[in-house]
């Protein structure tokens, strides 16, 4: 599969599509996206830089993200334990036997997840832009968002350009250099690619199940908590007490940077670091 596109490819009796870069030989890097986003968010440049360090990267839509597997709008019928085993099938499906993870911010959430509850399927964790447990059930003793984080009132689904504008507005205050030309750009093609765009709220809905921020302490991978300073979402309070939980683990901050999947200006600090943490 490796440089030949996107698959759709059937795991835990579901379909999901999938795009890997790099030598299969190498050591595995799976990308999770967090919610209400697709495999998109992961840049191709980023993808490939990875690769280039000898490092086979896979991404992939989630359910009812790009297109995966999608249900009825508001009708989610799965919980983040499912999306945890379909992580785990992925590295079945590509005989990985143990992969360094990266999750984005409710992408981190079930990163965690997955280092709890199948240690023995990953080597390293990378946690970005996410919280300690379940963001707001499990963190009241951590600041909430700053500023402004109104999501926007939902679209015509059946309308192209409303569609993009409303993607665009909703990333639009996560960023204090927030690029409209490129956010635009990736909005655009994630609605023209998307099996069913509406179903992407479906993401916000799904059942967290069982609290987990007790047992991060149990996390034995290598941890490496990479936070914007300007983070509204997650500000930077909850990168700090996400590193204190986790044994061991290394905090990066990137200043500059808000609740976004590494941009460009990060890319010469992460892509280092991440090689570093999977080597």
């Amino acid at each position: 599969m490796n440089g030949s596109g996107e698959h759709i490819v059937k795991v835990n009796g579901v379909e999901l599509c999938v795009e890997a870069f790099g030598d299969p030989g190498d050591p595995a890097i799976l990308l999770i996206h967090g919610v209400g986003n697709t495999m998109l968010s992961w840049d191709e440049e980023l993808c490939a830089r990875l690769a280039a360090g000898d490092r086979f990267v896979i991404r992939y839509d989630a359910r009812d993200a790009g297109r995966s597997i999608t249900y009825p709008a508001g009708e989610p019928a799965y919980t983040l334990r499912d999306l945890v085993a379909d992580a785990v099938a992925l590295l079945d499906f590509f005989r990985v036997e143990r992969a360094h993870l990266v999750g984005m911010s409710g992408g981190g959430s079930l990163a965690q997840l997955v280092a709890l509850e199948h240690p023995e399927r990953v080597a390293s964790l990378t946690l970005a832009s996410t919280t300690a447990g379940i963001p707001g059930e499990e963190t009241p003793d951590l600041p909430p968002p700053a500023g402004d984080l109104s999501w926007p009132a939902e679209p015509d689904w059946s309308d192209r350009a409303a569609v993009v504008d409303y993607l665009v507005d909703s990333e639009r205050p996560c960023s204090p250099r927030f690029d409209e030309p490129a956010a635009r750009a990736l909005a655009e093609r994630v609605a023209a690619r998307s099996r069913d765009i509406a179903a992407l709220t479906n993401s916000f809905r799904v059942d967290s199940g069982a609290p987990w921020r007790a047992r991060l302490g149990d996390i034995a991978a290598p941890t490496l908590v990479v936070h914007g300073t300007d983070d509204p979402v997650f500000p930077y309070a909850h990168a700090e007490a996400l590193a204190r939980a986790i044994p061991g683990a290394e905090l990066l901050p990137l200043e500059h940077t808000g609740h976004e999947y590494f941009p460009p200006h990060t890319w010469d600090t992460v892509v280092p670091a991440l090689i570093r943490l999977t080597a």
